[in-house]
């Protein structure tokens, strides 16, 4: 098994070995056919169904994901902005605050890219938002 999905054959087309020893259906015995046409239709209206079906599933996937990443990076920008607000105020040193805007500000744009759709750059900006955030939270 190399990984890959399509490694294995699925269980319809593996080949049993009483399966494989006999012999073939005589006219007799095989079930009756529709026409040579009608397979062909219903195998490409089949086939047309599944790939909007397919597209439409990856469509609200992507809608979805965009709207996590939208509303995370909006999330963590208002909670870095509330921490840096609070951490003005009190007896923290500078570098605290300034830390905590700058996490929200690399949120922000996490949101502002995952609005857009670049969903993995939106993760990848989250992290790094909280991690700057998380460095003020160790300068406190």
């Amino acid at each position: 098994m190399s990984g890959r999905p399509d490694s294995d054959l699925t269980p319809d087309t593996q080949t049993s070995p009483d399966t494989a020893e006999r012999a073939p259906e005589t006219t007799e015995d095989a079930p009756e056919r529709a026409p040579e046409d009608a397979p062909e239709d219903l195998s490409e209206a089949d086939d047309q169904h599944d790939d909007e079906h397919d597209d439409d599933l990856l469509e609200e996937q992507a809608r979805r994901a965009r709207w996590a990443a939208a509303g995370t990076g909006i999330v963590l920008a208002l909670a870095g902005t509330a921490a840096a607000l609070l951490r003005v105020s009190g007896t923290a040193p500078a570098l605290v605050p300034v830390a905590y805007a700058c996490g929200a500000a690399v949120c922000a744009l996490a949101a502002v890219l995952g609005a857009r759709g670049r969903t993995r750059r939106a993760l990848w900006a989250a992290v790094a938002g909280v991690m700057i955030m998380a460095l003020g939270d160790q300068f406190d």
